[in-house]
């Protein structure tokens, strides 16, 4: 893959060991470093390196910062047939995430259809992840959430008001892998920016604005800004409609769950993040096989139209990231070697076991190649 020319091949085992070490070194529990590295590999196994281990420089800060309460434990606020309310304590987000997803394809599954919130969270990593829990259990899966801070710059304006606000849905085929839709509500996540700047990339014109609300195509200024254009990019290019998707992600995801609002955070404070999932059971509406049978024919047929561009196949929501996994399982994940170099000093803080090659390459952990 061309990405990799400048970076380094990681066993899926040596980058869950390295998380997992930096987690448990910062002192979250068992339980949330499992959720962690479940993660953040699911996103790096996949091509989503942005949100991978990219992210524990920026959990490092947020550490820092007072964001993170380290032995949170999410407990259930609210709770009937069909919904739950849980509250993350502020913790990792990913442990509440995941038992919120869990706790919603429990009730799905006896009652067809089933929606948890959570507020008092943090960031949870890539969305697809959860949505992907629900279909391997056979089940339509939606997960929405806010973030720390606003980044979007809603159509018409010059200041941030909405996070990246990621959509995932997920659904289930009898023969085929699940249709996965993974996507932030910006027209790129911010993620992209920081890993474009880690390889020295510009920007397409459009991506982010810089300081003075300009469009750039420095990685680095549009990263710093986080000032992203939504969905659409421009106005002739009916941004109003990314907007419009961030504004109901933050509705569902905070405003149903009584978090904060991306423009409301407060710096400094314990993280109050909220998600929405929703799972639901095809089958409350038709034969599961039919369904299943309906979603595959949909699914082929759409990567049998005429392509563009010969050699260029048209893909199904989720193919780009099944390819890149299995590039992942066969020669390892890459990581660009700016990253690696961020990283070495971060483990060196933690003052737990480095498992990563160098930023030369040298194996540093037995099963490095």
């Amino acid at each position: 893959m061309a990405e990799c020319a400048s970076a380094f091949h990681v066993p899926e085992a040596s980058l869950r060991a390295q998380i997992g070490a930096v987690l448990g070194a910062w002192g979250f529990g068992p339980d949330a470093v499992a959720a962690g590295t479940d993660g953040l590999a699911y996103a790096d196994l996949r091509g989503i390196h942005s949100h991978g281990i990219a992210m524990l420089p920026i959990y490092e800060r947020w550490r820092s910062e007072g964001r993170f309460v380290a032995g949170a434990t999410p407990s259930v606020v609210k709770e009937n047939a069909v919904s739950a309310l849980i509250d993350g304590g502020s913790g990792l987000g990913f442990l509440p995430a995941t038992v919120a997803m869990r706790l919603a394809i429990a009730k799905a599954m006896t009652a067809g259809v089933s929606a948890v919130s959570v507020r008092r969270s943090n960031h949870f990593g890539a969305a697809g992840h959860y949505a992907v829990m629900a279909a391997q259990d056979g089940l339509i899966g939606l997960a929405l959430s806010n973030t720390v801070a606003p980044a979007i710059v809603p159509t018409g304006g010059r200041e941030a008001r909405f996070g990246t606000n990621p959509i995932a849905f997920a659904a289930p085929a009898a023969r085929s892998e699940p249709f996965v839709l993974d996507m932030a509500t910006s027209t790129v996540a911010l993620g992209k920016l920081m890993m474009a700047a880690y390889r020295d990339e510009t920007i397409p014109l459009g991506w982010a604005l810089d300081a003075t609300g300009r469009p750039t195509t420095d990685a680095t200024a549009g990263y710093a800004s986080r000032l992203a254009t939504p969905l659409g990019a421009l106005p002739e290019l009916s941004s109003h409609k990314g907007s419009g998707l961030a504004a109901m992600v933050e509705i569902l995801s905070a405003v149903v769950s009584g978090a904060t609002p991306a423009m409301d955070t407060t710096p400094g404070q314990p993280g109050d993040v909220g998600h929405f999932f929703l799972a639901l059971d095809p089958a409350i509406f038709r034969c599961r096989d039919e369904y299943g049978a309906a979603l595959d024919r949909l699914m082929e047929k759409v990567r049998a139209t005429e392509p563009a561009e010969p050699g260029l196949p048209v893909q199904v929501a989720g193919d780009p990231e099944r390819e890149a996994l299995r590039h992942s399982r066969t020669g390892g994940i890459c990581l660009p070697a700016a990253l690696i170099r961020e990283l070495e000093p971060l483990v060196a803080r933690a003052g737990c076991e480095w498992h990563l090659p160098d930023h030369s390459g040298d194996p540093r952990h037995q099963g490095i190649s």
